[in-house]
C-alpha cells in the first residue's frame, strides 16, 4: 500500500513539473497561437500538451467564486489563463488579458502544422524548439527563435529579432524576415539551396565555408544591399531580410 501511495505521490509530481494542465489528443491538423508569450516544442507524441510556466502567479481572492468574462465572449477553459477551441483539424489558443500575458508551453507531436501572430506590444519572446512540422509566423513586437527545426518555415517580425537554428534535414522553403530586428541563422554547410539576402540599411554577414554562386545583379544603388546566388548547386528557396538591421548565415 505504502509502495503503491509512493508511486502515486510520484506521478504527480512529476505531472506538476513537466507542467501537464491540459491537453488535447490530437496528432495532426492545425495549432493557431494567438498569445503574447509562448515556447513550442516538438515531441514523439499524439496530444496537445498545455502548461503554464506562471507557477506564482497571483491570485485574486476577490474574484473567488467568480469567473473571468471579457468582451471577445471567451472564457478561461484550460485553468492557465488561456482559451482552447478546436474547430474541426483547427485549434485556436487565446489569452484572455490583453497586457498581460500568461507564459504557456505547449508540446505538439510531429504532424501538427503550427501558426503563430500576435500584433500586441505586450509580448515577449517566442520560442519554437525540436518543431519538424510547418511553422508559420506573423508578428510585430516579439522576438522569435527557432532551435533545431527543419521547415519549411515562414516568419515575418516588425520590431523583433529572429534567430534559427535548422536540423541536418532542412525543409523549404525558407523565409526569415524583419523590418527592424537582426536575422541570425545556422544551417548545415552542405544545405542546397537558393540564397536571398536582402538589407535596406544594414549589413551582411556570411560564413567563408559558405561558397556562393553569385547571380548577376541589376543596376547599383546607393544603399542596401541585395544578394542571390545559389549554395551547393542551388535547392530549395532561403530567403533572408533585415531592413534596418544585419543578416548573418552561420554554418552548422
Amino acid at each position: 500500500m505504502k509502495t503503491k501511495l509512493l508511486m502515486v505521490i510520484g506521478f504527480l509530481v512529476a505531472t506538476f513539473v513537466n507542467g501537464q494542465d491540459y491537453k488535447i489528443a490530437k496528432s495532426a491538423g492545425r495549432l493557431e497561437v494567438y498569445i503574447g508569450n509562448v515556447e513550442i516544442e516538438g515531441y514523439a507524441g499524439n496530444e496537445i500538451l498545455f502548461a503554464t510556466k506562471d507557477h506564482d502567479r497571483d491570485e485574486d481572492d476577490r474574484a473567488r467564486g467568480l469567473r473571468s468574462i471579457n468582451s471577445s465572449g471567451l472564457e478561461d477553459n484550460t485553468g492557465l489563463g488561456i482559451n482552447v477551441t478546436t474547430k474541426g483539424d483547427v485549434i485556436e489558443v487565446r489569452q484572455l488579458k490583453k497586457m498581460n500575458s500568461p507564459e504557456i508551453r505547449i508540446k505538439v507531436p510531429k504532424g501538427v502544422t503550427v501558426y503563430y501572430e500576435h500584433q500586441s506590444q505586450y509580448g515577449g519572446e517566442v520560442k519554437f524548439r525540436n518543431v519538424e512540422g510547418e511553422i508559420e509566423v506573423s508578428t510585430h513586437y516579439n522576438n522569435l527563435e527557432f532551435e533545431n527545426i527543419t521547415g519549411p518555415v515562414t516568419a515575418k517580425a516588425i520590431y523583433g529579432s529572429i534567430d534559427a537554428t535548422f536540423t541536418d534535414n532542412v525543409k523549404g522553403p525558407v523565409s526569415l524576415i524583419s523590418v527592424y530586428g537582426h536575422v541570425d541563422v545556422t544551417i548545415p554547410v552542405s544545405t542546397k539551396a537558393n540564397l536571398k539576402l536582402n538589407t535596406s540599411y544594414g549589413e551582411i554577414f556570411v560564413a567563408p565555408d559558405f561558397k556562393i554562386e553569385m547571380e548577376k545583379q541589376g543596376e547599383l544603388v546607393s544603399y542596401g544591399d541585395k544578394i542571390s546566388g545559389k549554395i551547393n548547386g542551388g535547392g530549395m528557396t532561403i530567403d533572408l531580410g533585415a531592413n534596418y538591421s544585419k543578416i548573418y548565415l552561420r554554418k552548422k
